[in-house]
């Protein structure tokens, strides 16, 4: 838990570590959930969207993660060339509050099912925040061992478990539903722009931290594919389990609907095991990631204090958090995330050609320092692209969010340091 550059021989992870970590971000009762916002949408439609929307929600999270896999840094440093030194505190600051809630709905998803499959034993096994506690110790306990011999073997261990699992899961889910109605393929509830943002806003939520793990990885292209193709893959899958579940049986929550599935089929164990594993391994980076963030800010306070912290508060958070807002949470990521990392792409990529001064990533009055430390135009330009994905949203026009702030965000950003360029010339 360091935010300097990576040393070369410190990048020791491979392609297989990078789909297994983004494979096992992906197994979750979240993202199965997720699916089942889609309904409305029908069948056809919302594969279609659940497909397109991770292509394009994929890309741009592994996207954010290749100055990570090029020069060793951290998600929140990737940020400074674009935004400043100063400005990437901003980005760190919504980054912290985003993950410290994710990790939260994700205690919750977790407790509740907890509790759902412990409510036959009774006493303590039944109660929602005894599985919010005992899975959120075991978190931190998981995210202090990040990027450790023993956590890449228990990382791997556990998402091999966790995709046998997920295999019965879905074929006893399947097998159940086949007796059941099909559902209609052409219901027209949500518009298919709006299910695609829905979509997208996952894969996206995951852009601030890709690069805090993508900048141990030995070589840039293979982490890329690698982080891409595993979550792409069982994210994917996730939502479509999410997605049939409900169009077959109208439940608002279909993990719980298959967590009892599993549970009257005398495989509670394979239930909790996939509970509780699901939530630790897709959570931990929450917490990891929130902590390099809180070192973007400061390094007064040490890495390890400020992760204890985050486990905590993010225990303490899943006890009061209201879960009825979870699918406006998602479109609030996307709004705020995805014109921010359209500017930070375009200065990367278009910019900079993916040259940085490593150097002066930390320097006061450096190259990255622009205006007190902050970059006005990196800084309008996500204004910009944040009103208009609101605008649209509210709007509903049929255009969808995301697209549009993207390219208003880059668009704006390339304009304005072209015209200070020829200002400063």
């Amino acid at each position: 838990m360091d935010i300097r550059p990576t040393l070369p021989s410190d990048r020791t992870l491979g392609g297989a570590d990078f789909f297994i970590l983004w494979a096992g971000v992906a197994i979750s009762l979240a993202e199965i959930w997720a699916g089942g916002f889609l309904a409305p949408m029908g069948l056809g439609r919302a594969l279609a969207a659940i497909l397109l929307g991770h292509v394009l929600g994929n890309t741009l999270m592994a996207l954010a993660g290749t100055a990570g896999s090029d020069h060793g840094i951290a998600a929140m440093v990737s940020v400074r060339p674009a935004f400043g030194i100063k400005g990437s505190n901003l980005a760190a600051v919504l980054n912290v509050i985003q993950l410290v809630c994710w990790a939260s709905i994700m205690l919750i998803i977790g407790g509740r099912a907890g509790a759902m499959l412990g409510e036959p034993f009774g006493g303590v096994l039944a109660s929602e925040r005894f599985w919010i506690v005992l899975i959120g110790v075991a978190t931190l306990a998981w995210a202090l061992q990040t990027g450790r011999t023993v956590w890449r073997v228990l990382q791997t261990t556990a998402v091999v478990a966790l995709l046998l699992v997920i295999v019965v899961v879905t074929w006893k889910t399947l097998r159940s539903f086949s007796a059941l109605p099909t559902p209609a393929a052409s219901a027209t509830g949500m518009p298919f722009m709006k299910g695609l943002d829905l979509v997208i806003a996952m894969p996206i939520s995951w852009m601030p931290l890709v690069a805090d793990y993508s900048r141990f990885g030995r070589a840039g292209a293979r982490v890329f594919w690698s982080t891409w193709w595993g979550y792409f893959l069982i994210s994917s899958w996730m939502f479509a389990i999410g997605l049939v579940a409900t169009l077959v049986t109208g439940t608002a929550e279909p993990h719980i609907q298959m967590l009892e599935l599993l549970g009257t089929a005398g495989l509670a164990i394979p239930a909790l095991l996939l509970v509780v594993l699901s939530t630790v391994t897709s959570d931990f980076p929450d917490l990891y990631s929130a902590t390099c963030s809180m070192l973007n800010i400061s390094d007064r306070v040490s890495a390890k204090t400020f992760l204890w912290l985050t486990g905590i508060v993010s225990v303490i958070v899943a006890l009061v958090f209201p879960m009825q807002r979870y699918e406006g949470f998602l479109y609030f990521i996307g709004a705020m995330f995805i014109p921010l990392f359209a500017v930070v792409l375009a200065d990367y990529f278009f910019i900079r050609r993916r040259v940085l001064e490593l150097d002066q990533l930390s320097v006061p009055g450096g190259a990255y320092w622009y205006w007190n430390g902050y970059h006005r135009a990196a800084i309008a330009s996500w204004a910009l692209g944040f009103v208009v994905y609101k605008v649209v949203e509210i709007q509903q026009y049929p255009v969808g969010s995301t697209l549009p702030s993207v390219i208003v965000a880059a668009l704006a950003y390339l304009a304005l340091t072209s015209i200070g360029r020829r200002s400063a010339l």
